[in-house]
């Protein structure tokens, strides 16, 4: 088995591993980066909404809250300078009389959060901007910030400017074990050519098999590891046209933040994701599949808001899985940076608004290894 020797290996290239390779390449590190699929973000990163999230949900001084508000705001002007298509097309949180109150407090957390521009409107209001919304929508918050754009265009960026700083990603090579060891720390990776690689730094951005590494990796962290869970979120195609300008939005749950509308940058139409808890103990393949018999449930959520929904107007179309670091029925989880040691950084439940936060999280993690 070869023996290497590397200054920076981050574990994975979905968009947080190349965000963070990208900020510490230009750092002046030497990177490289592992994947043991053979493209780049072909999981969680690539199969969700690709919604630019303003920062509304997300409890008051947590990472997620700090990392989505930062993010968003150097995402729009990442997307700008690097010719990525976007469009800040705003979204509407809607609210039935009963959730009103709820709906208040999602609108006092987000203005703690610093999301700008915010505003509680009327469901009258609310029926000027998008008329097709329901008769019994009382209450919604406008957030003129929140956005769609290019998540691959995003990724493929993100990739360019890492190896035009001297950064390289390695594909198919999974990481089997490693140790922490007085310098570094040394892997072991499979794949076609298994070999040892000697690093000063480790960062694990595995996404699904995040934990799963990180228990293979010994070192003090082991003992402070997380049970991961895994929620399956599917999403509906709407076919046909699609009254609405603005992303869709109800009011969240405690495993996603509700089945709402997007409209893609083609015009296309989308409900989704729902929150379909994977058993105990479920581990990475997931099968991605989408069970048709899912659209009763996606007909019902989504005419609370959307009344004109027409009767077989939604296609099965994709699905993927939100890493969590707390089980069902307990409150949301936050980012989890693991810096027991920063010889190996572990960055655990990495779901959304990860995606949105990526360049936030990137320079966090970045400055942690200066």
């Amino acid at each position: 088995m070869e023996t290497l020797e590397a200054d920076l290996v981050i574990i994975g290239a979905g968009v947080v591993g190349l965000a963070v390779g990208r900020a510490a390449a230009m750092r002046g590190r030497d990177v490289i980066i592992l994947e043991a699929e053979d493209a780049i973000a072909v999981h969680t990163s690539s199969r969700n909404s690709e919604v630019i999230h303003a920062g509304l949900y997300y409890a008051t001084g947590s990472w997620k809250a700090k990392f989505c508000v930062a993010g968003r705001r150097a995402l729009y002007r990442y997307l700008e300078d690097h010719g990525v298509a976007y469009k800040n097309c705003g979204k509407l949180v809607v609210a039935q009389a009963e959730e009103e109150e709820a709906l208040g407090g999602i609108l006092e957390r987000a203005r703690n959060n610093g999301v700008e521009e915010l505003e509680l409107i009327s469901g009258e209001e609310a029926r000027a901007l998008e008329p097709a919304l329901s008769q019994d929508i009382t209450k919604a918050i406008r957030s003129p910030v929140s956005g769609i754009f290019d998540s691959h265009g995003y990724f493929l960026a993100l990739q360019g400017e890492l190896e035009d700083h001297g950064g390289m990603i390695a594909f198919g090579t999974p990481v089997e074990s490693g140790t922490l060891t007085g310098d570094g720390v040394e892997l072991v990776t499979g794949g076609e050519s298994p070999a040892r690689i000697k690093a000063r730094s480790v960062i694990n951005a595995a996404g699904h098999n995040a934990t799963a590494i990180a228990r293979r990796i010994d070192g003090p962290h082991i003992d402070h590891l997380p049970t991961p869970h895994f929620v399956k979120g599917s999403y509906f195609s709407v076919l046909g046209k699609t009254p609405f300008t603005r992303l869709i939005y109800p009011m969240p749950d405690r495993a996603s933040l509700g089945l709402h509308l997007t409209v893609d940058l083609s015009g296309r139409g989308r409900l989704g994701p729902d929150a379909e808890w994977l058993p105990e103990g479920s581990t990475p393949p997931f099968d991605y599949r989408v069970d048709p018999e899912r659209a009763v449930h996606f007909y019902a959520s989504a005419r609370r808001y959307w009344p004109g929904l027409p009767d077989g107007a939604l296609a099965p179309d994709y699905a993927g899985v939100r890493p969590k670091i707390v089980a069902e029925g307990e409150p949301s989880g936050d980012f989890m940076i693991d810096t027991v040691d920063t010889r190996l950084i572990n960055l655990l439940g990495m779901e959304s608004p990860g995606l949105t936060s990526s360049l936030a999280i990137a320079d966090h993690v970045a400055s942690l290894l200066d």
